[in-house]
C-alpha cells in the first residue's frame, strides 16, 4: 500500500518535468531560428544595397576594412578606376578654375598666369567630352574597354601633373600668409644690408674727415723744409709784451691744422675794426710746431695784429701727475681701447666710432680747461675752434657783461634735442644727483671765458675731479663737451644766437639768412670746409679767407 501510493507520486513529477524540457527547447529553437532569419536578413542587404553616403560613414567611423571588403565583392575594379580618374580629373578642373578666379579678381586678366589656368580648365573639360572617351567610357552599357582607359588615365595624369607644376609655381601669387613671410624675410635681409652699409659709411666719412689729406700733409712738409733749408730766417724772437696786455683782445687757438689756422686768424683780422689791437695765441703740437712759426713768418698779419706760435711743450706744468687726460693716456686699458685692433674693440654703434678717435683724449683737445694758467696776466680771451670763420668784428663780445659767470655761449638746444640727457649718462646716481638731463647744452667754437671768474670758482679743480671719476668712460662719452658741460654748468650765460651759427659741416638746410647775420659760423662736423667731401654750399664762405698767393698753398695742389 505503502508503495503504490509512492509510485503513484513519482510518476505524476516524471510527467511534469518532461513537459517543461519540451517547453524550453522549443523556446531556444524558436529564437535560434528567429536570430538566423534576421543575419540572414541582414546579410541579404548589405550584399543587395548600392554605396551611400552612409557607407562613407562607416569607413570614418571605424568600419573600413569591412566596407571595402564588401565593396570588392560586389564592384567592378575597371569601373572603380574609371570612377577615380574622372572625380580626379574633376576636382583639379576646380582647384584651377579657382585660382583663375582669384587671377581675375586680382585684375590680373592680361597675365600669363590667368591664360594659363583657363587653357587648362578647358583642357581639362575637352578632355572629359572627348567623344571616343566619351562614347566607350561613359555612354557605353558594355565593359569598359580597357586599353581606352588606359589612354584615358594616361591623358588625365599628364594633365594633373601639369596642372600641380602651374599652381606649384603661382602659388605664392596667391598665398597671402606665404607674401607676409617672405615680404617679413626681403625686410629683414635689406635692414642687416642697411645697417652693414651704414657701419660702412661712417667709418670711410671718419676716414675722410680724420685722416690728414694729401695737401694739408705736403704743406706742412713744404714748411718744415723751409725752415731747415733757412734756419736763419726763422730764429725764435723774444715774446712781446702785446702777449701779456689784458687791454688787448685776445684769442685763443689750439689745432695742428696749419691752413685752417690761418683762415681763422685771417678772417678775423679782416673783419676787426682795430686789428692792432687783436692778439692771437696759437698753441700746436711738437711735430706742427715748425710749420705752424714759418707759415706766420712768411705771411705776417695785417693791420698790425700780433700772434704768437707755442707747443703744448712749451707748458711744463702739463704733466700726467698734474692732468688726469695724460695720466689716462698711459693706462694699459685706455692704450688698448684706441690703439689695439681687436675685434672686441669694435664698437657696435655706429654713431659713437667717432669716440674711438685717440685725439678725443689729446692734450692739444684739453688745453681749453687749462687757460687761466697759461695765460695767468688776462681776464678774458675768446676761444676758437680751428675750423670757424670769422665774419664780423667780436671787440663787443669783451663787453658784454657775464654777470661773472666764467663762460658766454650760444646754447644749441632746440625742442628734445641737445640738452644734457644727450651727453651725460644719468643712470649714473652721480650724474643724476647734480645735473638737470633737460638742462640746454651748449656749443664749444667759440666762447668767450671770464679767467677771473673762472680761478674764483675754481673750474680747472671741478674738471679734474669729475674727469677723473670717468677714467672707465661710464659718466659720458670721450670728447670735451661732456666735461665741458659739467665743469661750467650753473656759470655759463647764453649769448644771442647770431654770434654763433653751427652746421656747416654737416646740415645742408642751415639757413643762408642766419649765417650772411652770423658773427662767427663754424663748420662743425665731418664734412670739413678744407676736404673734398665739404658741402659745396658753404665751402666759398671758407675759401674766400685763403690765402691763394702763398707759394706752398698753390705747389700742394689744395684743389680749392
Amino acid at each position: 500500500m505503502a508503495v503504490a501510493v509512492r509510485g503513484g507520486r513519482g510518476s505524476g513529477g516524471g510527467s511534469a518535468f518532461s513537459g517543461g524540457l519540451r517547453s524550453f527547447f522549443s523556446y531556444r529553437i524558436f529564437f535560434s531560428a528567429m536570430f538566423t532569419l534576421l543575419f540572414l536578413a541582414t546579410l541579404s542587404v548589405l550584399f543587395t544595397s548600392h554605396p551611400s553616403h552612409h557607407d562613407s560613414v562607416i569607413l570614418t567611423t571605424g568600419n573600413a576594412h569591412v566596407q571595402r571588403v564588401f565593396l570588392a565583392l560586389k564592384s567592378d575594379p575597371i569601373q572603380t578606376r574609371l570612377d577615380l580618374l574622372y572625380k580626379q580629373a574633376n576636382d583639379h578642373v576646380a582647384l584651377v578654375n579657382a585660382y583663375a578666379a582669384y587671377a581675375r579678381k586680382l585684375k590680373l586678366e592680361s597675365s600669363r598666369q590667368l591664360r594659363m589656368f583657363d587653357d587648362l580648365a578647358q583642357n581639362f573639360s575637352e578632355l572629359v567630352l572627348k567623344p571616343s572617351y566619351r562614347a566607350v567610357l561613359f555612354e557605353s552599357d558594355g565593359p569598359v574597354d580597357e586599353d581606352v582607359l588606359r589612354q584615358f588615365e594616361k591623358e588625365v595624369k599628364d594633365k594633373v601633373k601639369t596642372a600641380r607644376l602651374m599652381i606649384a609655381e603661382t602659388k605664392e601669387s596667391y598665398d597671402n600668409q606665404l607674401k607676409i613671410q617672405k615680404l617679413k624675410d626681403t625686410i629683414f635681409a635689406v635692414t642687416e644690408l642697411l645697417i652693414k652699409a651704414k657701419k660702412n659709411g661712417a667709418f670711410a666719412s671718419l676716414i675722410a674727415a680724420k685722416s690728414t689729406p694729401k695737401s694739408l700733409h705736403c704743406l706742412a712738409m713744404r714748411l718744415m723744409e723751409e725752415r731747415i733749408a733757412h734756419p736763419e730766417k726763422y730764429t725764435d724772437e723774444e715774446p712781446k709784451p702785446e702777449f701779456e696786455d689784458p687791454t688787448l683782445y685776445h684769442y685763443a687757438i689750439f689745432s695742428d691744422n696749419v691752413i685752417a689756422v690761418s683762415v681763422v686768424v685771417n678772417s678775423a683780422v679782416k673783419n676787426a675794426e682795430e686789428p692792432w689791437k687783436h692778439v692771437f695765441h696759437i698753441v700746436t703740437d711738437k711735430m706742427n710746431l715748425a710749420a705752424m712759426k714759418v707759415w706766420f713768418r712768411r705771411r705776417p698779419l695785417e693791420g698790425g695784429a700780433h700772434v704768437e706760435v707755442k707747443s703744448v711743450g712749451d707748458f711744463t706744468f702739463l704733466n700726467s701727475s698734474y692732468v688726469p687726460v695724460l695720466r689716462q693716456l698711459e693706462s694699459v686699458n685706455m692704450q688698448k681701447f684706441y690703439f689695439e685692433n681687436r675685434a672686441e674693440n669694435a664698437t657696435k654703434d655706429v654713431n659713437n666710432m667717432k669716440f674711438r678717435n685717440p685725439k678725443y683724449l689729446s692734450m692739444l683737445n684739453h688745453l681749453r680747461f687749462y687757460l687761466p694758467e697759461m695765460y695767468p696776466k688776462l681776464h678774458r680771451i675768446l676761444f676758437l675752434d680751428d675750423d670757424v670763420v670769422v665774419q664780423k668784428d667780436l671787440t663787443a663780445l669783451w663787453r658784454i657783461d657775464l654777470d661773472w659767470n666764467v663762460n658766454g655761449a650760444v646754447e644749441t638746444c632746440f625742442g628734445s634735442f641737445h640738452r644734457y640727457g644727450q651727453y651725460l649718462n644719468f643712470s649714473r646716481p652721480l650724474i643724476k644727483e647734480r645735473f638737470n638731463p633737460n638742462s640746454c647744452a651748449w656749443a664749444f667754437g667759440m666762447n668767450i671765458f671770464n679767467l677771473d671768474a673762472w680761478r674764483r670758482e675754481k673750474c680747472t679743480e671741478e674738471y679734474h675731479y669729475w674727469q677723473n671719476l670717468n677714467k672707465d668712460r661710464t659718466l659720458w662719452k670721450l670728447g670735451t663737451l661732456p666735461p665741458g658741460l659739467i665743469t661750467f654748468y650753473s656759470t655759463t650765460k647764453f649769448l644771442d644766437k647770431s654770434w654763433h651759427v653751427l652746421g656747416l659741416g654737416y646740415n645742408p638746410s642751415v639757413s643762408m639768412d642766419e649765417i650772411n647775420n652770423a658773427a662767427v659760423i663754424h663748420f662743425n662736423g665731418n664734412m670739413k670746409p678744407w676736404l673734398d667731401i665739404a658741402l659745396n654750399q658753404f665751402k666759398h664762405l671758407w675759401t674766400k679767407y685763403l690765402d691763394n698767393e702763398m707759394e706752398f698753398v698753390q705747389m700742394c695742389n689744395f684743389g680749392l
